[in-house]
């Protein structure tokens, strides 16, 4: 065999067995791109993203519209010509494996975790954008998980309203594990409360529950921190004086809580808060109003641009990191709280665009 033929052919056999290689050898990461955008002022799946009842509303224009990524899944793994083709795409973003997945964690965790963290994000929206409005939201502090096998276990009950720990009236969730660790481990605590039935028939008759009963419960020694407790986790609970309904599925995390709560404020309002223009964003909200940090920014831009937004809300933690590659024509604004975003989305609407907060890499 002539030697020009038989270094051509050696050539293709170890381009062969490389790019097998490449196609059959794992590689420890996992893959971010865009995920589909909905507009909170309009509809999915048929249906309002945001229905009002028990409450004037005011027509809406243009878009709010939250942003999401698609991630490969916790079983998935990527080889590594995949993993090559996502660092050099521009719409794809290749991170190491247990970013996405922590300690394990599983698909069907992620999922379920993801699933609270939304539900919870819309419970937020919904009290940020009542208090941006100044429409009175009640709070109080509940019962939100029991730990099975613990001594609060069939003493205590979800849904249950804590009035009270050792006849000390309880204020915030954290005013419960304070009463609670004061105790040595075995000693008894009393919980003053409102039971879960009795509380949910009074929110539906829409009045405040008034009749407690006191329920004692022996601590017992964590093994996390060698201090007493008994087994639960508190919460708040919300009761709204009219009746929001948030409707998307298939979405998780908690970072649509600004878009969905801007939605609510421009529903409630009259006028335009958007100005028909094509807005995007993202970030987590929480009751005060403060937005938070969101992962996946890179991807959200990308994805939000495609769709056809010209502004894009950038949570302030974000901005560092969103300002180093963005799309060409989309104009990111810094939020930091829920009167910050409405104030920007005020001078996007009048077209008094120099004056928004920007981001920048520094």
């Amino acid at each position: 065999m002539p030697r020009r033929t038989a270094t051509m052919l050696a050539s293709t056999l170890v381009f062969i067995a490389l790019l097998c290689a490449g196609v059959l050898i794992p590689v420890p990461y996992s893959e971010m791109s865009p995920g589909p955008t909905v507009n909170t002022l309009g509809d999915a799946g048929g249906e309002p993203v945001l229905r009002i009842s028990g409450r004037k509303t005011y027509p809406t224009n243009g878009h709010l519209n939250m942003t999401t990524v698609r991630v490969t899944g916790a079983d998935y793994r990527m080889n590594l010509v995949e993993s090559v083709y996502g660092w050099l795409a521009d719409d794809q973003v290749v991170v190491p494996h247990e970013t996405l997945y922590p300690d394990g964690k599983t698909e069907e965790q992620s999922t379920q975790e993801n699933a609270e963290e939304f539900t919870q994000s819309q419970e937020s929206a919904k009290v940020a954008a009542l208090r941006e409005l100044k429409i009175p939201v009640r709070s109080q502090v509940v019962v939100s998980t029991v730990v099975k096998d613990t001594p609060a276990e069939d003493r205590l009950h979800a849904g249950d309203v804590i009035r009270a720990v050792d006849g000390d009236p309880v204020e915030e969730p954290g005013d419960v594990a304070a009463r609670v660790t004061r105790h040595k481990p075995g000693e008894k605590v009393v919980f003053t409360i409102v039971p879960a039935k009795e509380a949910a028939a009074a929110e539906k008759a829409g009045k405040k529950p008034t009749a407690t009963e006191k329920v004692t419960v022996t601590t017992a020694k964590s093994e996390e921190t060698g201090k007493a407790m008994v087994g639960i986790q508190a919460g708040l609970d919300h009761t709204f004086p009219f009746t929001i309904d948030i409707n998307l599925a298939d979405v998780g995390g908690p970072s649509a809580g600004l878009m969905f709560a801007l939605g609510i404020v421009d529903k409630l309002t009259p006028g335009d808060l958007t100005g028909g223009e094509f807005i995007a964003g993202t970030g987590t909200i929480d009751d005060e109003g403060t937005v938070g940090p969101i992962g996946g920014i890179e991807m959200k831009l990308v994805g939000a641009r495609k769709a056809g937004a010209e502004y894009f809300l950038v949570p302030k933690a974000n901005c560092a990191t969103a300002a180093s590659d963005i799309p060409e024509g989309l104009t990111l604004v810094k939020v930091d709280t829920m009167a910050d975003a409405t104030d920007s989305m005020k001078k996007i609407a009048s077209g008094r665009t120099d004056g928004l907060p920007s981001c920048s890499t520094s």
